[in-house]
C-alpha cells in the first residue's frame, strides 16, 4: 500500500485481480439463530480490518470481550468528518488515512484527538460507554517487515487502549512487535504455494512465519482453549446473503460483497452453547480478489470446531466508482457517506456487521450468568497455565477458566525466586508487560471469588524474546528464528 497507490485507490491495495471463488455452501441464504450470547462474542481484523475491529469494538463495547487487530491504527484516525471531507474535496481523510495513519511519525498521532472524539461519541449516545473497554482483552500485532502499516499506527492503537484501561487493567493488553512478519495476518503453514513467505507485503497477505494467530488471538480474549482441529473439520462453511443485513442500502451502495461467510461447528448446529468471533479481511482479501484465502487459511475454523466458535467472514468488494472503494477495504477513513458515522453505531458497515451478528445470537443482548450458591464461597485452582505468546519485553499467559471466580491474582517470579503480584485480571488471560528480554520468568495464578483467594495454580517458566535488531528497509530484514 504505497502511498501514491493509496491516494489514487482511496486507501488500498492495487492492482486487484479477479479470482474464482470455490464452492461453499449451495445458494446463499439467512444466517440462523444459535445458541450463542451476544455478551461473548469478540471481533478481530487485518490492516483495514483491524482499523474496523477497533471501530467495531469501541462503537459495541458492551457486547465485544475482546479485539485483535493486526496492523491497525487508533479509533478515528483518520480524523474524518463531514466539513473536513467537503473543505478538502474529499481527499483529506484519504491524505491522511495513508500518511500518518499508516507511515507516521508518532508526533503526528495526537492521542488525545482520537480519545477525544471516542469520548464525544460516547457522551452523545453514539457509542457504547467508554468504561466498557477496561474490561476488554485487546491483542495487537506489527510485524518488523511490514512495508505497509508503520509501528506508529499500531503503537498509536496500543497508546488509546492504555488511556482507557488504566495500570489497574495493563494486563488486558498484549501487544506483539518482535515477528519479522510483514504486512499480512500470520499463520503457521510452512511451504505452502499459495501462501507467502514470513517477510513478504503482497497478495494474499498472508504470511507464514510458524505463528498461529488465530489461535494466540481466541485464547487471549477467552483464555486456554482445547487443542485445534489439526485433521478434517466436522464444522460446515456456509455463505449467506449479506443483503440481507445492509438495508435500507444495498450491499454494492457500502462496497460490500453480496455474499459472506460463517463457520459453524457440529456441536453449535445441534443446540450447544456457543460464541461467535467476527474475524475481517484486509483490503484486496476479500473472495472476488484472492478466492475464499482468508475463510480456509488464516486458521480461526481450525480452532472454532474444537471450541464452539462460530466464525463470521463478513465480505467487502471492490467498488471503482461511489462509493469509491477499488480495493475491497473496510470503511476507516468515511468513504460510505463522507460523514463521522463511520466510526459509531449509525456507521452502515458498522450497523451491517451488527446485523450479522444479531441474527447468529438470536438478539441475545448479555452473556449467560454464572450462578454461584451464596454457600459455595471457594474456588478451585486454575488449570492449564500456560505461556500463549511472548516479545521481548510481555508475555501473555491464558489459563482454563474457574467456574464463579470473579477475578484472578497473578504473580511472577524473577532471578531471585521471590513471587511477588503483578495484577488482578477479570477472565483467564494476563498480558504481563514491561519485562526484560531474553529472561526466564515464572508465573502462578489463583482464582478470587468476592476478594477471597483460592489456591495457586501449577507454575509456568517462559522467556522474553530478544530485541529485534532495527529494521530500516521492511520487507528486506532477516526475519530470524521462526516463531514458535
Amino acid at each position: 500500500m504505497h502511498v501514491t497507490m493509496l491516494r489514487q485507490h482511496v486507501v488500498g491495495l492495487i492492482c486487484a485481480m479477479a479470482v474464482g471463488i470455490s464452492p461453499l455452501a449451495a445458494q446463499p441464504s439467512a444466517l440462523r439463530s444459535y445458541n450463542a450470547p451476544i455478551g461473548e462474542s469478540s471481533v478481530s481484523g487485518i490492516s483495514s480490518g483491524a482499523f474496523m475491529a477497533i471501530q467495531f469494538g469501541t462503537a459495541w463495547s458492551s457486547i465485544i470481550k475482546g479485539v485483535g487487530a493486526v496492523a491497525g491504527g487508533p479509533y478515528w484516525c483518520a480524523e474524518a468528518n463531514y466539513w473536513y471531507d467537503v473543505i478538502t474535496g474529499y481527499w483529506g481523510p484519504i491524505w491522511r488515512a495513508t500518511g500518518q495513519c499508516m507511515k507516521g511519525p508518532a508526533s503526528d498521532l495526537n492521542i488525545k484527538h482520537f480519545t477525544n472524539q471516542a469520548d464525544a461519541k460516547a457522551s452523545a449516545g453514539e457509542i457504547d460507554p467508554l468504561s466498557n473497554l477496561a474490561r476488554q482483552k485487546i491483542y495487537l500485532f506489527h510485524g518488523y517487515n511490514d512495508a505497509v502499516v508503520y509501528k506508529a499506527a499500531p503503537d498509536a492503537a496500543a497508546e488509546f487502549y492504555r488511556h482507557y484501561l488504566g495500570d489497574g487493567k495493563r494486563g488486558n493488553l498484549f501487544y506483539q512487535t518482535v515477528l519479522g512478519a510483514g504486512h499480512s495476518f500470520v499463520v503457521t503453514k510452512q511451504n505452502d504455494a499459495g501462501l507467502n513467505d514470513c517477510s513478504a507485503n503482497k497478495e494474499p497477505y498472508i504470511d507464514q512465519c510458524g505463528y498461529d494467530q488465530a489461535g494466540i488471538i481466541l485464547q487471549h480474549i477467552y483464555g486456554r482453549l482445547n487443542p485445534l482441529n489439526r485433521g478434517q473439520l466436522a464444522g460446515t462453511l456456509k455463505s449467506f446473503d449479506q443483503s440481507l443485513y445492509t438495508r435500507p442500502y444495498t450491499p454494492d451502495e457500502l462496497s460490500l460483497g453480496d455474499k459472506g461467510y460463517a463457520f459453524v461447528p457440529q456441536d453449535c448446529e445441534q443446540g450447544a452453547p456457543c460464541r461467535v468471533h467476527v474475524a475481517l479481511h484486509g483490503c484486496k482479501q476479500d473472495v472476488h480478489q484472492i478466492g475464499p484465502k482468508f475463510v480456509d487459511y488464516a486458521g480461526y475454523n481450525a480452532w472454532a470446531d474444537t471450541n464452539s466458535f462460530i466464525i463470521l467472514y463478513p465480505q467487502t468488494k471492490p467498488h471503482s466508482y461511489w462509493p469509491t472503494n477499488p480495493d475491497a477495504c473496510w470503511d476507516w477513513w468515511s468513504y460510505v457517506n463522507h460523514t463521522d458515522d463511520y466510526v459509531t453505531k449509525s456507521g452502515p458497515q458498522i450497523k451491517a456487521i451488527k446485523a450479522m451478528l444479531d441474527a447468529l445470537t438470536g438478539g441475545n443482548a448479555t452473556p449467560n450468568a454464572t450462578l454461584v450458591s451464596e454457600n459455595d464461597q471457594s474456588v478451585s485452582a486454575p488449570q492449564g497455565l500456560t505461556a500463549n505468546d511472548a516479545s521481548d519485553s510481555s508475555v501473555d499467559l491464558v489459563w482454563f477458566p474457574v467456574s464463579g471466580a470473579t477475578t484472578y491474582k497473578v504473580q511472577r517470579a524473577g532471578a531471585d525466586r521471590a513471587f511477588q503480584t503483578v495484577g488482578e485480571v477479570a477472565g483467564a488471560s494476563f498480558g504481563d508487560s514491561g519485562l526484560t528480554p531474553q529472561t526466564a520468568f515464572r508465573w502462578r495464578v489463583s482464582a478470587m471469588l468476592n476478594g477471597t483467594e483460592g489456591p495457586a495454580s501449577e507454575e509456568v517458566i517462559a522467556t522474553t524474546r530478544s530485541r529485534p535488531p532495527p529494521c530500516n528497509d521492511p520487507g528486506s530484514c532477516p526475519v530470524g528464528p521462526i516463531a514458535r
